[in-house]
């Protein structure tokens, strides 16, 4: 064997694991493009698609992902897009393998493969939704920010940007922003969480110039107050609340385990909200929402706390039950047959736009046998909730185990930052929305990466300089 041979055959024993798993992943999502084509549709799709070509700020989503697929509109092909999702789906598997590599290789290994294995991952990636999207740029961040060791503060600009951008493509990426910023504050790095701010901060103050020239609101979207006044309205209790007469017009009389998901109160036609006069994302119906939502939550702690946990359970059952309705429950299904074409006009209005994306007819082709052999492959391959709440659970049952110590500090700052991010992404959401099974699926990566990194047996980990932090040192 040549030496050339050899430095291509050593790396490729030592990481033979996880290069298997990245073939295997790879051949899934080939088989997935071969069983349909070009792509999978979501209601949301269709907005993005006619932002792109009349660029203007949605009251409801940011424009970020319109933006990448602007990006690629030069290739006339939804297949394109969906196999840079696909990619950047890969992507994220090497990520997390990377970013774990101080971890034991198995854990590293087994950290990337729901990320890379999941069915539910992989149908993600071919819908035309900003998620693959938003979770490769949130592990991008996240990555960087445990592989910097150096003083400079060009990581922070790099970082903030990520951060930045993922906002606008998921609004649940400025939480996430605050909480990366925070963990390198309490390493006591106060300028590189500054530069890291101000980076964030950019793109979305011009973002937000341009939503304010576009509509004389301030934010980057305008519905911020109705999603919170859905989620209010799991447990709001007009009687025990005792709103003003312009709040009681979006009072719902019926009891709260009579009502239909939060999401109806958003979107269906008999919602108190949609009956208001105007459009449903006005700044006036939206600020009305919003001062009933904070009434309800400041006159029902308990009541909102308990819903919120309702639905974040939601994401740790064992099974997949419907939620939140069989509708929107079968967009994230392989589907047998194509499927229909949109009922709404919005959405009717995003097919003519797609149709000069693709500069032809758009619809999903469904192509066996090599879709029924992903729909078998989805119906046994997924990350449990259970297991995902295992996986949460692995980092503070070993803290529990270590030493007071510098070195113990320095190990549980190693997996801080990856678990408290995704946590932000599993809370956020059932805290201001609802529990939706593709808002889980980012978060994912993000718990396995912490996990991986908590099974460390060495606490010995380099400082932000290089250099390792003595066990016996003590706090």
């Amino acid at each position: 064997m040549t030496h050339a041979d050899m430095r291509v055959a050593r790396p490729a024993r030592r990481h033979g694991w996880f290069l298997a798993i990245l073939a295997a992943g790879a051949a899934l999502r080939a088989l997935t493009m071969l069983g349909y084509r070009p792509a999978l549709w979501f209601p949301d799709s269709y907005t993005y698609i006619v932002t792109v070509f009349r660029p203007r700020p949605d009251l409801v989503r940011p424009a970020g992902y319109s933006a990448f697929l602007k990006l690629l509109e030069p290739f006339h092909s939804f297949a394109v897009v969906t196999a840079v999702q696909h990619l950047l789906g890969l992507a994220t598997g090497v990520l997390v393998y990377r970013a774990a590599r101080r971890a034991p290789r198995w854990a590293a290994t087994l950290a990337a493969v729901p990320v890379l294995l999941d069915a539910y991952q992989i149908e993600l990636e071919h819908l035309l939704v900003s998620d693959t999207l938003f979770m490769f740029l949130i592990v991008s961040a996240i990555a960087l920010g445990l592989s910097d060791r150096r003083s400079g503060m060009w990581p922070a600009v790099a970082i903030g940007l990520l951060l930045g951008a993922a906002t606008l493509t998921r609004t649940i990426g400025l939480p996430l922003a605050v909480v990366v910023a925070a963990w390198f504050l309490l390493r006591g790095r106060i300028r590189f969480a500054a530069v890291l701010a101000a980076a964030v901060l950019a793109p979305l103050v011009a973002y937000g110039a341009w939503f304010h020239a576009t509509y004389q609101r301030a934010g980057i979207v305008g519905a911020n107050g109705a999603f919170l006044y859905a989620r209010a309205m799991s447990f709001a209790d007009c009687a025990r609340m005792d709103p003003p007469p312009d709040l009681r017009v979006l009072c719902d009389p019926r009891p709260p385990a009579d009502r239909p998901p939060s999401q109806e109160y958003i979107w269906a036609k008999d919602s108190p909200l949609v009956l208001r006069p105007g459009i449903t994302f006005s700044a006036e119906n939206d600020g009305l929402a919003r001062r009933f939502a904070i009434l309800a939550i400041r006159e029902q702690p308990l009541d909102y706390l308990g819903s919120v946990l309702t639905e974040l359970g939601r994401t740790f059952v064992w099974n997949r039950p419907v939620y939140p309705d069989q509708e929107i429950y079968g967009y994230y299904e392989l589907p047998a047959t194509p499927p229909p074409p949109p009922g709404r006009w919005a959405a009717r209005l995003g097919v003519e736009m797609g149709k000069r994306y693709e500069q032809g007819a758009i619809g999903t082709e469904v192509v066996e046998p090599y879709a029924g052999w992903m729909r078998a492959y989805q119906d046994v391959a997924r990350l449990p909730g259970t297991v995902l709440l295992a996986v949460f659970l692995v980092p503070p049952a070993l803290l529990v185990r270590r030493r007071r110590s510098a070195a113990a500090l320095a190990w549980a700052f190693a997996w801080a930052l990856p678990w408290s991010a995704a946590a932000t992404l599993l809370v956020v959401p059932a805290a201001v929305a609802e529990f939706d099974y593709r808002y889980v699926l980012p978060a994912v990566p993000l718990a396995c990466l912490a996990a991986a990194l908590a099974c460390r047996a060495d606490l010995r980990e380099p400082d932000e300089f290089g250099n390792d932090i003595p066990r016996n040192v003590q706090l």
